[in-house]
C-alpha cells in the first residue's frame, strides 16, 4: 500500500509539473503574439520621416494629380456638354469682355448721355433733413421707426 501511494503521489507530482509547464509555455506564447503584434502595429505608423525635401517632392507628385484629374474632368464636362463657366471664369479667363458691352453699345449707337447739370444744384432738391424730424436720435437708431 505505502509503495503504491508513492509511486501513485510521484506520477500526480509529475503531471502537475507538465501541466504547469504547458500553461507556462501557453501563456509565454500568448505574450510573444501580443509582443508581435504590438510591433508590427508600431511598424504601421513608422513611416519616412518628413523632411522638406520630401515633403516638396511629395507636394509637387500631389500638384501633378490634381492637376491631371481636373483635366480629366474638364474633357469630360465637354464631352458631354456641359462645359458652362460662370460669369466670374469667364472674365477671369477673358480679359476682352471687361470692355465688351461698352463696344457693344458704342457699336449699336445706343449710348448713354448723363446730365451732369442736374446733379450741380443739390440745394434745389426737397431733402427731408433729419433735423427736423424730432424723433430723430442719432444715439438710438431705433428711436426713428413707428412700431
Amino acid at each position: 500500500m505505502v509503495m503504491i501511494f508513492t509511486l501513485v503521489s510521484a506520477v500526480q507530482e509529475k503531471l502537475n509539473e507538465i501541466v504547469d509547464q504547458i500553461k507556462t509555455r501557453r501563456e509565454e506564447e500568448k505574450k510573444e503574439k501580443e509582443r508581435e503584434a504590438e510591433e508590427a502595429e508600431k511598424l504601421c505608423f513608422h513611416g519616412t520621416p518628413v523632411t522638406i525635401e520630401n515633403f516638396l517632392g511629395w507636394k509637387a507628385k500631389f500638384d501633378a494629380e490634381l492637376l491631371e484629374i481636373k483635366r480629366k474632368k474638364m474633357k469630360e464636362e465637354e464631352q458631354s456638354g456641359k462645359n458652362k463657366l460662370s460669369g466670374k471664369q469667364l472674365f477671369e479667363t477673358d480679359h476682352n469682355l471687361d470692355t465688351s458691352d461698352i463696344q457693344f453699345l458704342e457699336e449699336a449707337g445706343n449710348s448713354v448721355e448723363v446730365d451732369e447739370s442736374l446733379f450741380q444744384e443739390m440745394d434745389d432738391l426737397e431733402l427731408d433733413d433729419e433735423e427736423d424730424d424730432p424723433d430723430y436720435n442719432p444715439v438710438d437708431l431705433d428711436s426713428d421707426t413707428d412700431c
